[in-house]
């Protein structure tokens, strides 16, 4: 029987960066694992993947609509899937093997197989029992659907199915238009499918600024997506080759059908605990079936914690790692801190969405007093330099008695990057104007930001 101080079960980011820290903090550690490689959903089959394929597609649609007006003049590259499929292989494989190298650099055990908990304090791995003073469960989330649709990874598919398709389809049907839907149905788009979103709500990116979210939409209708919002599906039929969305808009009226080659299903994921124990060991569950934890994310059984995509809060990679550092500095007796107020956004499309922060509707909902600063891309030389102007702005929400910076929104180039000023920004408790009084370097995407917040007090200088 080996005895560790952490036994971590799920090597996603959550997991693996906790197993990392707590190494790092002198705890002996394992992390448990069934797949064949490490980094969990994220790097195996969401968010590392997906981002290969959205950077070779991003690139594909440069060189049929902008090359020949900056001088490159050529044929358009062809598409072999394949080797596109290939390439986000590589990328997986690259950054799995890289987690490998860190566990052992750290001389973190990686148990490998699907762990059970027969008891507070006692992991099981096979037929093998392991004990740990603490364990934390980080075994991440799957996809989810809704009812009326099945998923069969072949005509209708999850993010993962979507990733791995035999060939390009002709038509391919989106179900949701969160983040996955929209990034994904983004690179089908550009490799020629024709695509149809279909959301049940009436914006795309439910609960996003709603700035953000018209521009988001126009653009996107631009470069060829078809998006129906204020729809519910009420189930898929499925031939050999083909399917059939039964949609009914939410307002009234007939059901209608959409033909498709391919259905992605992207309605959002739910925790996965399967197989763990839980019931039987008597740990707390949220309504929403999520594992219930306190401030220190510890469960109601002692020497039991749990962090990421199993517990309450958004589902994000970053949200779940910074959990796990916490929770690692928690069981080394430190003070572990995660500040949900500065937890960002990103929908890594062309252009980039990314959101940090309250908005607007959420701030005025509460009666706070307000300020917006908004800065348009059309503004920013380097944003026009490399076609990637219009439509997109940085907008910046701050108090309008103390011009602290209470969240932000940005649509543009970098987007996902830039947001990160902001954060910081944040998390220091600092003004608009402590931003606005910043030199940003020229020319960059930067100088947009700094714009915005020029915006909250006398005015930007570009616009």
């Amino acid at each position: 029987m080996s005895q560790y101080d952490v036994i971590v079960i799920g090597a996603g980011p959550g997991g693996y960066v906790c197993a990392i820290r707590c190494a790092q903090l002198g705890l002996n550690t394992a992390v448990v694992e069934g797949r064949e490689t490490l980094g969990g959903t994220c790097l195996n089959v969401g968010c590392i993947p997906s981002k290969a394929l959205l950077h070779s597609t991003h690139l594909l649609h440069e060189a049929e609509h902008n090359f020949a007006h900056m001088g490159l003049k050529g044929k358009s590259p062809s598409v072999d899937w394949d080797q596109m499929k290939a390439y986000k292989d590589e990328v997986i494989g690259q950054n799995t093997g890289g987690i490998e190298f860190l566990f052992k650099k750290n001389k973190i055990d990686w148990i490998k197989g699907w762990a059970s908990i027969p008891a507070a304090g006692k992991v099981q791995v096979g037929d093998d029992v392991h004990e740990a003073k603490n364990i934390v469960i980080a075994s991440g989330s799957v996809p989810a659907s809704i009812p009326g649709v099945q998923i069969d990874e072949k005509i209708v598919v999850s993010s993962t199915g979507a990733l791995e398709l035999p060939k390009i389809p002709k038509k391919l049907a989106v179900i949701g238009a969160g983040v996955i839907g929209l990034e994904l149905g983004s690179v089908y788009a550009r490799l020629g499918s024709e695509v149809t979103v279909v959301e049940y709500m009436d914006a795309v990116c439910p609960g996003m600024d709603k700035d953000v979210q018209r521009s988001f939409k126009r653009i996107l209708e631009k470069q060829g997506l078809k998006i129906i919002l204020g729809a519910a599906v009420q189930g898929v039929e499925t031939s050999k080759t083909k399917a059939k969305v039964k949609y009914q808009p939410k307002k009234g009226g007939d059901e209608e059908t959409l033909d498709a080659d391919v259905v992605l299903v992207a309605t959002g994921r739910k925790p996965y605990a399967e197989g763990l124990g839980l019931d039987d060991l008597g740990i707390k569950m949220t309504e929403r079936g999520q594992i219930a934890t306190d401030n220190h994310w510890a469960t109601n059984i002692k020497g039991i914690y749990a962090i990421g995509d199993v517990i309450e809060g958004p589902m994000l990679a970053h949200k779940a790692e910074d959990e796990g550092m916490a929770v690692a500095e928690v069981i080394a007796s430190k003070h572990g801190h995660v500040n949900y107020g500065v937890i960002p956004g990103v929908v890594y499309t062309t252009p980039e969405v990314a959101t940090v922060g309250a908005t607007e509707d959420e701030l005025k909902a509460e009666g706070k007093k307000i300020k917006v600063g908004k800065f348009m891309f059309m503004g920013n030389a380097r944003a026009k330099a490399v076609h990637q102007a219009e439509g997109g702005f940085v907008k910046i929400i701050a108090d309008k008695e103390t011009d602290r910076i209470l969240g932000a929104a940005i649509i543009g180039p970098a987007a996902g990057d830039l947001i990160h000023e902001l954060c910081v920004a944040m998390e220091f408790g600092a003004s608009a104007e402590d931003v606005a009084l910043t030199c940003h370097a020229h020319p960059t995407y930067s100088e947009a930001v700094r714009e915005a917040a020029l915006a909250c007090g006398d005015g930007p200088i570009h616009s």
